[in-house]
């Protein structure tokens, strides 16, 4: 793991690394919500009873490439060795047909090498006794290794056949097996690794209104182009028929500090979302932010690798008590010798903030609430560091 090297911090979480089993003993007695999608972006879904099970032979290289890596590799090496031994019977078949391995015949075969008998008998292929020659010439002939010992003769039109087929043969199952290799090493999940996102989310205001936010950072220089990022409410609800949705997923707006969904992730950003009357979140409150409560925040974030320019998507989530009430995000962005600096340090590290402990109804309801929080008259823009020069006077030496 990257943080137990002391190259990432522990303050907050990789999108993709495996989340922190929790103690058995210690949280014992606490029924937690499933998730929806887990910290590190897996779906926290299982498929049962597929009957249409043909339907995954229908992409065959899908399939492959959904596959783990040891069963990849497993099939990749079995289906080199089944060709092999399929076209070394066929060479087999056909050196028997040609009595190619009757004894009678091979005493005829002068031992030059050239292949030609006394009596004028041509081999289909020189050099072959055996289903173990056999085996190697099909080896020999699939590969290109031609190690020379063993040959074709212009004696059998079916041979000179079946050495096309199966050089066909050979060159489809390598583009499918190696193109299925080089997929998998290049999945658009490995670029992810390095999108990360804190590990808490808040609630606090920012201009008069309460928002739900969030950080976001790339480790990597590299960006991701046309980055755009999205969330989702996933909670129970029933429609007015009565009509229940276990997992009823509710697109909300997100706010960045360039607008729009669009995001320039050079730096951290601070995404958030103003919880209004349209929003899931209009009526959450801190008493109801407890691991019972059926609330979970879904954020999604896609873009374009530069490099390679293959599409990728990193995920989250945040259950209700994961949602810290009253705090913002420390400043985490300075400016230091002509550059800005990122202190990675801090990236999950929060500060408490006055904030009403209530809803935004209820804030919207009754703005005079607003009148009895103090709030901080200091910003939280990013700090820039000046180094002072120091003055000198220069004075009349005394006479």
């Amino acid at each position: 793991m990257l943080s137990r090297k002391g190259i990432i911090p522990e303050e907050y979480v990789l999108t993709r690394l495996a989340e922190d089993v929790p103690d058995p003993g210690r949280y014992r007695a606490r029924e937690r919500r499933a998730r929806f999608v887990g910290k590190n972006g897996a779906c926290n879904v299982a498929h049962k009873n597929i009957r249409e099970q043909g339907r995954f032979l229908q992409d065959v290289f899908t399939t492959l490439v959904d596959l783990k890596w040891p069963h990849t590799l497993i099939i990749f090496t079995m289906s080199f060795l089944c060709s092999w031994l399929l076209f070394a019977l066929v060479w087999w078949l056909i050196a028997f047909a040609h009595g190619d391995l009757d004894q009678s015949t091979r005493g005829h075969l002068r031992g030059d090498g050239g292949g030609l008998g006394a009596g004028g008998f041509v081999p289909c292929v020189t050099e072959m006794h055996s289903f173990t020659s056999a085996f190697l010439f099909s080896i020999e002939v699939q590969v290109t290794i031609g190690f020379g010992g063993r040959m074709m003769t212009e004696e059998c039109p079916a041979a000179i056949f079946m050495l096309l087929v199966q050089n066909i043969v050979g060159l489809v199952l390598n583009s499918i097996m190696l193109g299925c290799i080089f997929m998998k090493t290049a999945q658009a999940h490995r670029r992810a690794e390095t999108l990360i996102f804190s590990k808490h989310a808040v609630i606090a205001l920012r201009e008069g209104k309460l928002c739900f936010m969030l950080r976001v950072g790339d480790l990597r220089k590299s960006m991701i182009i046309s980055a755009t990022i999205r969330m989702q409410v996933v909670k129970k609800t029933s429609s007015l028929e009565g009509e229940v949705v276990p997992l009823n997923q509710i697109d909300i707006q997100m706010e960045n500090p360039v607008g729009g969904n669009s995001i320039f992730l050079v730096s951290p950003l601070i995404i958030y979302h103003v919880i209004d009357k349209n929003s899931p979140l209009y009526e959450v409150s801190p008493a109801s932010l407890h691991h019972h409560e059926d609330l979970e925040v879904i954020v999604i974030l896609e873009g374009v690798v530069e490099t390679t320019g293959i599409t990728t998507q990193a995920r989250t989530s945040y259950l209700a008590d994961e949602i810290l009430w009253g705090r913002r995000f420390v400043p985490i962005v300075t400016e230091e010798d002509g550059q800005y600096s990122v202190d990675y340090s801090k990236f999950g590290n929060t500060v408490k903030v006055p904030t009403p402990n209530c809803t935004a109804k209820q804030l919207e309801e009754d703005r005079s609430i607003m009148d009895a929080i103090s709030l901080s008259p200091r910003g939280t823009a990013r700090k820039r560091s000046v180094r002072l020069k120091p003055k000198f006077s220069i004075a009349d030496e005394p006479s």
